[in-house]
């Protein structure tokens, strides 16, 4: 972090010297996050992706008529110290015919889907921290299945998962929308992004375990977002039907994809698109 490294440097008024790094050369302060649409994209890492590095918890200007050996220790005390697996499951294979989402229904085979995904995620043996899913029919039905295989593990829904068209994708997708559709559904899967991904706080002592049911629009750009790659990227990937996509955020904020739309547990038969 360079401005960590300011601070080591500096053996002398280091606050002062951290706070005037803090200015840009335009004179702007940049420790304000300044929320931009669609996200910008760099070919080079932003360690301070989600706001959360130490130097970005701390309140500079109480720290005027401070001593060095007080920023430092502030900065060790915000450093988070554990990380966190998500895993993004999209939902079951549903009712493509239905007219309303109420009548979006799993299909005998999505709930069969839902099942073996449910069995995958026990069996990998993690102490899951939470389920959360999107408040559309289709997830709701697929985290309830999966909530089964997972007895004790809290349950909560978000509207901000719901499925929706993130960016315009580059190259373009055939099936033509009109800009007011991203324009509406963009900044809401943005804002579910930084919701659900940032590092861990920095009083977590272990790492967590957690499980987002959502959809395959939402899961293809929160992918290109952790990793800092193009988001117009989204729609070069495929996802399976109860396919299991797993994150890692890393206690210093790098983000590592282990696994993308892993669907390999179950028989051939139930795979569908």
């Amino acid at each position: 972090m360079f401005l960590c490294r300011v601070v080591v440097a500096a053996g002398g008024a280091a606050a002062a010297v951290v706070a005037a790094a803090l200015v840009g050369q335009n004179g702007e302060d940049s420790s304000v996050a300044t929320v931009h649409w669609p996200p910008s994209f760099t070919r080079r890492w932003n360690s301070n992706w989600d706001q959360r590095e130490p130097i970005s918890l701390i309140n500079l200007n109480d720290l005027k008529n401070s001593k060095e050996e007080d920023l430092k220790r502030l900065l060790q005390k915000y450093k988070a110290k554990a990380g966190r697996h998500i895993f993004l499951v999209r939902h079951g294979q549903y009712n493509v015919e239905g007219d309303a989402d109420s009548e979006r229904v799993l299909t005998s085979l999505g709930r069969d889907q839902a099942n073996l995904t449910g069995q995958r995620l026990a069996n990998l043996g993690y102490k899951y921290n939470q389920i959360t899913n999107s408040t559309m029919t289709r997830a709701k039905e697929t985290s309830e299945i999966i909530g089964k295989h997972l007895e004790g593990v809290e349950r909560t829904s978000s509207d901000l998962l719901r499925e929706g068209a993130p960016i315009r994708p580059d190259p373009p997708s055939h099936h033509w929308k009109p800009d007011a559709v991203y324009f509406d559904d963009g900044p809401r899967i943005e804002s579910a992004f930084r919701n659900y991904f940032h590092r861990a706080d920095y009083e977590q002592k272990e790492d967590t375990y957690e499980i987002i049911v959502c959809h395959d629009n939402v899961i293809r750009y929160i992918v290109c977002r952790a990793l800092q790659l193009p988001p117009e990227a989204w729609l070069r990937m495929h996802l399976h039907h109860g396919s299991i996509t797993e994150l890692m955020i890393h206690h210093n904020g790098n983000v590592t994809l282990k696994t993308l739309g892993d669907a390999g547990y179950m028989p051939a038969n139930k795979l569908s698109n």
